[in-house]
């Protein structure tokens, strides 16, 4: 995280709804690859990010449960959609859809990650926002993080259990408006 504010600013920042910010990253999560609006996002240079961790851009408003379900899916080399919020070099923040699938070697061998992120809508932002903040409280109330992600697991999974959805379907409703 070398470079990057650990102070958080209360800006967010935005990309166009035409652009999408696009990354792959080694099986570990270390970045390989940023194209310039990623490193505009992350008011970073290339060289600030190639080689370094994804969760570079990590924002503590994330909840890790959506983390753990983001590296679920992938390990069970399937593609997920997930709403993101990000942060920036400075300590802005910026807000994601993400779309992140497995990349395979010229053998089928699963050898990284691959990440289109494209300018969510903003009424949804408003909705996983406030889902987000109550899998955060949740997590919060555990000393023990492990136990904070297993009891923000079972609320997620609560709240997609009474809308009558998986997290993919709950994302990929949101999507029908775009």
């Amino acid at each position: 995280m070398t470079g990057f504010s650990l102070t958080l600013v209360d800006e967010e920042l935005r990309f166009d709804t035409d652009e999408v910010i696009v990354s792959k990253t080694d099986l570990s999560g270390r970045i390989t690859y940023a194209n310039d609006v990623f490193c505009r996002m992350a008011e970073a240079t290339t060289a600030e990010i190639v080689g370094k961790s994804h969760n570079l851009v990590r924002h503590p408003d994330m909840p890790r449960i959506i983390f753990k379900l983001l590296w679920d899916t992938l390990q069970q080399e399937e593609e997920i959609f997930a709403y993101v919020k990000n942060r920036s070099k400075t300590g802005r923040y910026y807000w994601v859809l993400a779309h992140v699938t497995p990349s395979y070697d010229q053998h089928g061998i699963p050898n990284g990650y691959h990440s289109n992120r494209r300018c969510p809508d903003r009424p949804w932002v408003e909705e996983i926002s406030t889902l987000y903040q109550s899998l955060l409280n949740e997590e919060a109330k555990h000393q023990n993080s492990d136990e904070g992600i297993k009891a923000s697991g079972r609320l997620l999974t609560q709240v997609l259990d009474n809308a009558g959805q998986s997290y993919s379907e709950f994302v990929w409703s949101t999507m029908r408006s775009l």
